[in-house]
């Protein structure tokens, strides 16, 4: 259900925005695209970093920027707020107006309309296109929070809180480290030393069973068993909790994600349910007999297609999360880039960056978490980032 809210000023509008993306941005430029009067949700974006004052930089920064906005279907006019740490008292001025005048620059190109630019500084907020806005800006105290027709918290934390992984015991992380240990020897027997093999040599040292420990485990047995329905594997693993995910469910789950075949498979799977992923499994069973791998799913992760079903998405970025924090450091990147893709394909490149990095720290050349760290760098959001869905709009 779409819920409208009509904002009569700038202040209001300023206090508005934090709603639409579901926190307060930090060193961001948001951009709030319109169909008429109405807005079609809201863009996050770095700040040019402090050292982009070069004339050629901040034109390349602004007509990215507004490729992006001729992208959303009916957007004919957009909005910019900038949230910055450097003080109207420090500039003179509303800071980073050069940014301001470029996106306007290239929006007169386009033939897009500009509804308002605003800043929101330490000390002051302010509009740019305003000529009777004080050079040292207008109270913060004007940008109210009208919670009361809205039922709604205020959000009090930025774009980059919540991408921390879940804090673990130590007591969780042995169980874990002799559950994942456990679980390659029985791959081993089960299935043959090369499928007990990681993804990354680096792996090997947390997947090999101690020297002293001949005897497996039955329930890492057991739990083997389940590989034989991948498909079925993944859809159940929705449905765990993750804050009492088991050091088996863990492992059995984090021993996937370290195969990029099999992890693949699980992100086009908890992107577009069961039968895609069964679709998946068989297009890579194909591939490896030397046929070529389908269109539409290779595509699905380079974000083309039609909107997943983010319920899922979530669900599943909870889910490797998890398996993230318990895995032994040397298991994680598996699971890491799992965590960047899903947070990327939910429009979050903030949290998204954190863990390929994290996963790059671990594996310097690890592929999943290369590709989205590159995603992030050059700007590029998932198709269906650009696609309307029902969601809070602003009315002015």
């Amino acid at each position: 259900m779409t819920t409208t809210v009509k904002a009569a000023s700038a202040a209001e509008f300023l206090s508005l925005v934090p709603l639409m993306l579901g926190f307060r941005p930090s060193d961001s430029l948001v951009l709030i695209p319109f169909d008429g009067s109405r807005s079609l949700g809201a863009m996050r974006v770095d700040l040019p970093r402090p050292d982009t004052d070069e004339s050629d930089a901040l034109e390349s920064a602004a007509s990215t920027l507004l490729g992006m906005m001729c992208r959303v279907p009916h957007a004919d006019a957009f909005a910019m707020v900038v949230y910055t740490d450097v003080r109207f008292a420090d500039e003179g001025d509303a800071p980073h107006r050069r940014l301001i005048q470029a996106m306007q620059r290239h929006a007169d190109a386009c033939g897009v309309r500009v509804n308002d630019a605003l800043c929101v500084a330490p000390d002051a907020w302010g509009s740019y296109l305003d000529p009777l806005s004080p050079d040292a800006g207008h109270p913060l105290s004007e940008i109210g929070w009208e919670s009361s027709d809205l039922d709604l918290p205020e959000p009090d934390a930025d774009q980059r809180v919540g991408a921390e992984l879940p804090e673990v015991s130590a007591t969780q992380r042995e169980s874990a480290e002799r559950a994942f240990r456990a679980f390659a020897s029985a791959v081993e027997i089960v299935c043959g030393p090369d499928a007990a093999t990681t993804a990354s040599s680096a792996t090997n040292s947390a997947a090999t069973p101690d020297n002293d420990d001949h005897r497996i485990d039955p329930q890492a047995l057991s739990v083997v068993c389940e590989l034989d329905d991948l498909p079925e594997l993944f859809e159940g693993a929705l449905s765990w909790n993750p804050v009492s995910l088991a050091p088996y469910e863990a492992a059995l789950l984090g021993w996937c994600l370290a195969r990029p075949a099999l992890r693949d498979i699980a992100l086009v799977q908890w992107s577009d349910g069961l039968e895609v992923g069964d679709d998946a499994l068989d297009a890579q069973l194909r591939w490896e007999a030397g046929e070529e791998y389908p269109t539409h799913l290779a595509m699905r992760m380079w974000g083309e297609g039609e909107p997943p079903d983010a319920d899922r998405l979530v669900l599943a970025l909870d889910l490797v999360r998890h398996v993230a924090a318990i895995a032994p450091r040397d298991l994680r990147p598996g699971a890491l880039a799992a965590a960047a893709w899903l947070s990327w394909a939910l429009g979050r490149s903030t949290h998204a960056e954190r863990y390929a990095h994290q996963a790059c720290e671990i594996n310097p050349e690890h592929g999943l978490s290369e590709i989205v760290l590159s995603f992030v760098s050059a700007g590029h959001l998932p198709d269906w980032a650009f696609r309307p869905r029902p969601a809070r709009r602003i009315a002015n």
